[in-house]
């Protein structure tokens, strides 16, 4: 079995105490991005498993969206992801 060298961790601990990995992330042609997807990618990124730049080069995204992504997070959890919530939490 051979291993691919990468930059950076292999493993990290989240706070919760559960262990996120690189095979953990969503592949990188995924098309449909569902709530529990953007999370771990959210994640990951915040945990420093991966760098913004190489998600972002990697899913194919603009700043602006994981900026989204990263803002729904913070403010209201994995759920604040959902479409519905979305559009939901952005009513006056």
């Amino acid at each position: 079995m051979y291993i691919k060298k990468v930059l950076g961790p292999r493993s990290v601990t989240l706070p919760d105490g559960t262990i996120l990995t690189r095979s953990d992330l969503p592949p990188e042609d995924t098309v449909r991005w569902v709530a529990s997807r953007k999370a771990r990618v959210v994640k990951a990124v915040a945990a420093g498993l991966v760098s913004q730049d190489e998600v972002l080069e990697r899913y194919h995204l603009s700043v602006e969206e994981f900026a989204l992504w990263c803002d729904a997070v913070e403010r209201h959890g994995e759920s604040g992801l959902k479409v519905t919530a979305i559009q939901r939490l952005r009513q006056p």
